[in-house]
């Protein structure tokens, strides 16, 4: 059974810093390319950034480039996404997403975390 399970969420003032995790299982993980999105209310689900299963080259939206970072550990099965300087259009619900095209796409999403910036 496949599943993704984010934490780390949780209210934070501007400018700090928080620690997403993404633990995964069910799947191989190190064959998978693995995202970041996030929906904030009234928005469309957006991706936030990307690693990639062979290599493990990242990339990031703009609106979070120098900021966020995103990070895999393939022995734990755990995708990260480290933010710091937050602002308060961060705020919205984050999802992990692993993805694969073998033949036909194979795209899995977790349950979501939020993750409110606000004085």
């Amino acid at each position: 059974q496949v599943q993704l399970v984010e934490s780390g969420g949780g209210l934070v003032q501007p400018g700090g810093s928080l620690r997403l995790s993404c633990a995964a299982s069910g799947f191989t993980f190190r064959h998978f390319a693995m995202s970041w999105y996030r929906q904030a209310p009234g928005k469309e689900r957006e991706l936030v950034a990307t690693s990639t299963s062979v290599g493990g080259t990242t990339n990031y939206a703009d609106s979070v480039k120098g900021r966020f970072t995103i990070s895999r550990d393939n022995a734990k099965n755990t995708l990260y996404l480290q933010m710091n300087s937050l602002k308060p259009e961060d705020t919205a619900v984050y999802y992990c997403n692993a993805r694969r095209y073998v033949d036909l796409l194979y795209t899995y999403w977790g349950q979501g975390t939020q993750v409110t910036v606000s004085s």
